[in-house]
């Protein structure tokens, strides 16, 4: 059995088999690609402690026997086209940041996750609880903007009902002297122009407004435009998961993207990691070049239930990887020093 055999060769190697399958074994290889990018434990470490494959979500017998095929004979796997290129495993993330411990217990919060206000599965509270289990001092609930209607997005009257929940929640957490609080927060949907789809008078009492293209997102002329009309919008503060591009799904937009971080920083704007494991957006090239444009960078996990919070260290994997300096990450600022980092690129 082969101990070079990695979750992300299987994850190309089952995906490469996917181009010649039908019917059911299409299924099976397509989601047990994608999941691989999920796993805890590589999988060779199961084999090799004699651990039946199946415990791996995406993995039944048929799946686990074409993995243990590749293990017992591998093969090199070919170089991934882009659509599934630079995309880091959960098992990898891990062990990277095992490697700076510190990274995790410095870290603040998770600025980007759904509740059942939008596309999400649970509640506020939830959300909470579970940021509050992570040791966090916030968590972001940013639900999707009314234009975004396939994930139940917001209107004006249902984001204020919101903000009142999560107002009675922090006045709560604070009379029970805990010092954790849940920001006030926006997943904006953006127009091609770079607008936005709220009146900006109801965004005027958030901590942060992410924007985020959701429409056309499989352009392949470049986009640049796009992206400066949208950091020269002034009720956005993060571009959140900029490429928009999806694991064997869409390999997402081009840009100059030197010339977007330049302007990012120049606006006092951050652009974002988005952690969910089939996003990984922005990967570690482009956030090379975000380093050295100096610009913001924020981390959101995406998540649409309490589970998938767990996939932060894909994120700070990512910014160790592209050597991102722990200041200019938004996530690592107690509170009070987000809170001025926002007003600072705010037009009062």
């Amino acid at each position: 059995m082969s101990d070079t055999i990695t979750n992300a060769h299987i994850a190309e190697f089952l995906a490469v088999e996917s181009a010649t399958a039908e019917g059911n074994k299409l299924k099976a290889l397509r989601r047990a690609s994608r999941l691989a990018l999920a796993w805890p434990l590589e999988a060779v470490e199961l084999l090799r402690t004699d651990r039946d494959l199946t415990e791996l979500p995406g993995v039944g017998p048929w799946i686990a026997g074409r993995i243990e095929a590749l293990a017992e004979d591998p093969s090199e796997p070919p170089a991934p086209p882009a659509i599934r290129d630079d995309f880091m495993t959960f098992a990898e993330a891990l062990a990277v940041t095992a490697t700076e411990a510190s990274w995790s217990r410095a870290l603040k919060g998770d600025l980007q996750m759904h509740t059942v206000y939008s596309d999400g599965k649970e509640s506020i509270e939830d959300m909470a609880k579970a940021g509050m289990e992570l040791g966090y001092e916030y968590v972001a609930v940013t639900d999707h903007s009314k234009g975004l209607r396939i994930a139940g997005g917001m209107d004006e009257d249902t984001l204020a009902g919101q903000l009142r929940v999560i107002d009675a929640l922090n006045d709560s957490l604070a009379s029970q002297g805990k010092r954790f609080r849940v920001l006030r927060a926006l997943e904006m949907n953006l127009g091609i122009d770079g607008s936005g789809d709220m009146d900006p008078d109801a965004l005027g009492r958030l901590d942060l407004v992410l924007g985020s293209f959701h429409s056309s997102l499989r352009k392949t002329e470049d986009q640049t435009d796009r992206y400066l009309a949208a950091l020269d919008n002034p009720d956005i503060d993060v571009l959140g998961h900029p490429r928009g591009r999806k694991f064997s799904f869409r390999v997402g937009l081009s840009a100059d993207w030197e010339l977007v971080f330049d302007r990012a920083a120049e606006a006092g704007k951050a652009v974002e990691i988005d952690c969910y494991p089939d996003r990984q957006d922005l990967d570690v090239r482009l956030l090379r070049l975000a380093r050295d444009a100096g610009v913001m960078v924020s981390i959101g996990t995406d998540a649409h239930d309490t589970a998938e919070m767990r996939f932060m260290p894909l994120g700070l994997a990512s910014a160790l990887k592209a050597g991102l300096p722990k200041e200019r990450i938004l996530n690592f600022m107690p509170y009070a020093e987000l809170e001025a980092w926002r007003a600072s690129h705010r037009i009062p």
